[in-house]
């Protein structure tokens, strides 16, 4: 595998949610989501990503008024002090044009577009940066029997013709990430083929933006190897490994919850390999 030129982003996550899956409700508070979000920055995140409303499996939706209520204060918060890049993760225009408005400059859609055209024609008007998942199904319905024929072919096919309509429909295409969606409708076997495959989605021309911190196919790989329980519930050394494996295939930017630790494992590999260590594929400011 052909090791990154430079390392990848650390896009720190920032759940303004009571359900995520890993940290849900510790930062629904304003304050104590803007103390979050600017320790993530001092940890060594290059953006903070920002959402409303969880998409963990089962996860019931959030009327938009509820997410602007949740997420606009902390953005408006983290943008008066930080001069880092902040996406909103949402699928809805009517949450990210507010969110873009409070400073947020990229929307991160793990519908890719398609369960609200109108975020595609602001993200274009705005000249706003997109990252574009793939998921099979709903959040509430995604992990119910996944089933794929090639499932690197076919989000490789999904994520082409995603990118396509945006950039036809004037989205700037270095302001487009894509998303391979890991967990978000698939098994381990199809997770570890789409990280393996990385380099396949690469050949698309867009940068990758990839989630692994904290996934639940990383505790099924301690099964499959007749691993005894995790040692704690954030999947640190599961989490690590897939890090650094991402960043040796190429990847632009990587969503995680604990930036210091991710920081500090990025550091180590960049100084064993010999890498300069510069970031690459900023998001717009």
């Amino acid at each position: 595998m052909q090791r990154a030129p430079s390392r990848p982003l650390l896009a720190g996550v920032l759940n303004v949610t009571p359900d995520s899956f890993s940290d849900g409700g510790r930062f629904l508070d304003r304050e104590a989501a803007i103390e979050h979000g600017l320790a993530l920055a001092a940890a060594g995140a290059d953006w903070i990503d920002v959402g409303g409303e969880s998409t963990r499996p089962g996860a019931e939706r959030v009327p938009a008024a509820v997410q602007r209520e949740r997420v606009l204060p902390v953005i408006e918060g983290l943008r008066a002090r930080l001069e880092l890049p902040i996406s909103i993760d949402t699928t809805l225009a009517a949450v990210a044009g507010p969110a873009l408005d409070a400073g947020a400059t990229v929307v991160n859609d793990v519908s890719a577009g398609r369960e609200d055209p109108e975020l595609v024609e602001l993200v274009a008007a705005r000249g706003a940066g997109l990252v574009l998942m793939h998921m099979r199904g709903t959040p509430a319905d995604m992990q119910r029997d996944p089933r794929y024929d090639d499932v690197l072919g076919e989000v490789r096919a999904f994520l082409g013709e995603r990118l396509a309509a945006c950039r036809a429909a004037g989205v700037a295409a270095e302001r487009l990430w894509v998303d391979p969606g890991i967990g978000f409708g698939k098994t381990l076997e199809h997770n570890l083929a789409l990280l393996r495959g990385l380099a396949q989605l690469a050949d698309l021309g867009a940068p990758l933006f990839v989630g692994v911190s904290r996934k639940s196919f990383l505790e099924a790989v301690r099964r499959a190897e007749g691993l005894g329980p995790g040692a704690d519930a954030e999947r640190l050394g599961g989490t690590l490994a897939a890090l650094l494996f991402c960043a040796r295939a190429g990847v632009a930017v990587l969503r995680v919850h604990d930036v210091a630790r991710a920081a500090e494992a990025l550091a180590v590999q960049r100084a064993l390999e010999g890498a300069r260590d510069t970031a690459q594929n900023r998001p717009p400011r």
